[in-house]
């Protein structure tokens, strides 16, 4: 039992319960610094965060805060793109070898554009803008453009853990007229579905880590029950940003 992946699972936990931002961006690049190989890091990022997902997502569905119609529309393009994604970069590395610096490339790429994004959200939230025209649209008509979002989007996932929260709500707040709950219950009981299938497909390779995996959730269960309960009393705000600044500097040292 490694009490350091304890730890890092109550941190990262804790900052997911207290911002609702951050997880595998945070984690990924932790456990590669910490010297595990960038693909079995992923691998293993993805069935953490698949567990850790359920339950957000359940109690969503509880909630009744889940658009299944727009979650459905997304994972039709995503499911199929994160495995793609994944046996691609198996495929690579049959042939070749060397992924693990492509996938320490691409992710520290995504690292740079995940705060971008996650501070794009933050103050976007905070404002009550004009419904734009794609927000006009109905559903069914914007069922093309879900879809190749999440194609796109999917692929990210796949190739890096990261994304599968912050990209996709974005993309909820810009073309869909939601109300907060909704795109957070829309966005999670999705990322759970897309994380699980990426997260299966690394099974499948064998580069997931187990035991890592064990450990982590045996401090982020009680981080993220901790996290949420302070989340109503901290400007949560200013907590992102500083985790959007930390996150962009990861991806920097791994480029």
């Amino acid at each position: 039992m490694d009490i350091t992946l304890t730890v890092i699972g109550l941190m990262v936990g804790f900052l997911v319960g207290l911002t609702g931002v951050g997880g595998a961006a945070l984690l990924t690049p932790i456990l590669i610094m910490l010297g595990i190989s960038p693909t079995i890091a992923v691998g293993t990022d993805l069935v953490y965060n698949s567990i850790t997902k359920v339950f957000g997502a359940f109690q969503h569905w509880r909630q009744k805060t889940v658009n299944f119609q727009i979650a459905l529309y997304f994972a039709i393009g995503s499911v199929p793109s994160a495995v793609v994604a994944v046996n691609v970069i198996h495929w690579l590395e049959h042939l070749y070898g060397g992924t693990d610096v492509i996938i320490k490339k691409i992710l520290g790429v995504a690292l740079i554009l995940i705060p971008i994004v996650m501070i794009i959200k933050t103050f976007r939230s905070q404002r009550d803008p004009k419904p734009n025209k794609w927000q006009l649209k109905t559903t069914a008509e914007k069922r093309g453009i879900t879809i190749a979002i999440g194609v796109i989007l999917g692929f990210i996932v796949g190739l890096t853990s990261v994304g599968s929260g912050s990209l996709f709500a974005l993309a909820l707040m810009y073309f869909y007229s939601l109300s907060g709950k909704q795109v957070v219950g829309t966005d999670i009981a999705h990322a759970f579905v897309l994380v699980t299938a990426a997260g299966l497909a690394h099974a499948s390779f064998g580069t997931v880590d187990y035991p890592i995996v064990l450990q982590l959730l045996s401090g982020s269960i009680p981080g993220v029950f901790l996290g949420s309960i302070l989340s109503t009393k901290v400007p949560t705000t200013f907590l992102r940003i500083a985790i959007s600044t930390i996150i962009l500097i990861s991806g920097i040292k791994l480029l």
